[in-house]
């Protein structure tokens, strides 16, 4: 069953990176998409990775405890790798601003959180490969 909720969740999170990648040749007009697409991507990959380490918490119920959660988790796994996590947690702190938000976000931050993105991704697939998760 774990499989297939890795498979799931790791089939989003590819689909949505593409996306952001797509659109981000043009961040003037889709940069709140990328944005978007990025920080979802991310979630995506950390559910892939929490629920193939057995977690039954998911980023649906609590943005906020998923990369805590993360953490603990590659902690139990003697899995030292942690700064993919660190890139996780500020992705997380940015999806309110970024959906909600009446503010501008700056072209710059934009491009942060597409950087951000990209790397969380390239860890994940890294980890979830190096921890032979199944479903990966």
């Amino acid at each position: 069953m774990a499989s297939l909720q890795v498979r799931h969740f790791l089939g989003r999170a590819r689909d949505l990176l593409n996306g952001m990648r797509f659109l981000r040749d043009d961040l003037d007009a889709f940069g709140y998409s990328s944005a978007l697409l990025g920080i979802h991507g991310a979630i995506s990959y950390g559910d892939a990775l929490r629920a193939g380490m057995g977690s039954k918490m998911l980023s649906s119920e609590d943005h906020g405890r998923a990369a805590s959660d993360l953490k603990s988790l590659l902690a139990g796994r003697r899995f030292e790798k942690y700064q993919g996590v660190k890139h996780f947690k500020l992705l997380l702190s940015c999806k309110t601003r970024i959906s909600y938000a009446a503010e501008t976000v700056t072209r710059n931050e934009i491009e942060d959180i597409v950087k951000q993105a990209i790397r969380f991704a390239d860890w994940a697939e890294e980890t979830g490969e190096a921890l032979k998760i199944e479903g990966w």
